[in-house]
């Protein structure tokens, strides 16, 4: 699949993809945008649930004229308990999102959406504060030129709503460790942390 366009988001979507569960029935992308990540979940999972508060974003997903699969698109909030079930995801995907709401509520609220036995990766951002966390993100800066002059150029749907991550770094790392026991958290050049946890398929929050 060729994508439309490029930006440090889709640039992190073969992280999210890669970590697919072989087989797996029930996917859930909350914070959708505009689909594109949504229909290349499409492709690796029986069914796919999308879901963005933003009308406009609902709007550009369900327009797309090509939409691989069984997959549903829901204009709600994720973070919205009568929204969705829960338990009910073998795979969850974040991507750009849980900076948007409280961390704790938005991480607590994604680990109950996962079915036990289901994965959850969450693609966000941090804020940086500390000198070391400075100098690692300038140290991503020509990594990103480079990569959007051989993309063409940043680009993405018009409207998408945008937010600064208000978390530092150390902080956010601190809080995932504890809120989802076990999970991995890396951080990447393009100002973006991957991170994956597995739900214990019994017990978990």
């Amino acid at each position: 699949m060729t994508d439309p366009y490029w930006n440090h988001n889709v640039h992190h979507h073969p992280a999210v993809l890669a970590a697919v569960p072989d087989g797996c029935g029930t996917a859930l992308d909350a914070g959708c945008g505009d689909g594109l990540l949504t229909r290349k979940l499409a492709t690796r999972a029986a069914s796919v649930t999308a879901v963005d508060r933003s009308s406009r974003m609902i709007e550009l997903a369900r327009g797309h004229a090509r939409v691989p699969g069984d997959v549903t698109y829901l204009e709600a909030d994720y973070l919205d308990a009568g929204a969705l079930p829960a338990g009910a995801y073998d795979f969850v995907s974040a991507v750009a999102v849980v900076h948007h709401a409280p961390f704790e509520e938005a991480v607590t609220r994604l680990a109950r959406l996962t079915a036990p036995g289901g994965r959850l990766v969450i693609v966000g951002l941090a804020a940086d504060r500390a000198p070391l966390d400075r100098f690692i993100s300038a140290c991503g800066l020509p990594v990103a030129l480079l990569l959007a002059r051989r993309h063409g150029g940043e680009g993405g749907p018009a409207g998408m709503p945008m937010e600064d991550a208000p978390m530092p770094w150390a902080e956010v790392r601190r809080a995932a460790r504890r809120l989802l026991p076990g999970c991995t958290i890396r951080r990447t050049l393009l100002w973006r942390y991957v991170l994956v946890w597995d739900r214990p398929r019994e017990g978990g929050p």
